[in-house]
């Protein structure tokens, strides 16, 4: 159970970070308390129902994402080899937009 709280946080904390939120400005649009999103942040605290649903509609995201972090477990390598894969879909225009993404992300 601890680790799913600490995976969920990671999860939450990288949705809020994606949309170039601060904790306090996320814990002011669903109405708690910054230190107790704080605390769901780091997996010492579960967010209530409630609490989930008004991340998810603040953050632009449905709830089943804030459980999609199988990509947090994986190994450098497997992360990797996902890219790639990834990549081969897409077609030469995709490829070269995600090159400018990456290069930004990089530098």
């Amino acid at each position: 159970m601890e680790q799913t709280r600490k995976l969920l946080g990671a999860r939450i904390k990288e949705l809020r970070r994606l949309r170039a939120l601060s904790q306090e400005q996320l814990a002011e649009m669903i109405d708690i308390d910054p230190k107790h999103l704080s605390r769901i942040e780091v997996g010492r605290s579960f967010p209530s129902m409630d609490t989930l649903a008004a991340m998810a509609k603040s953050l632009q995201v449905e709830m089943k994402d804030f459980f999609e972090f199988a990509h947090q477990k994986k190994s450098s390598q497997e992360l990797t080899k996902a890219i790639y894969s990834l990549l081969k879909e897409a077609g030469e225009d995709k490829q070269r937009l995600i090159l400018k993404v990456v290069r930004a992300l990089v530098r």
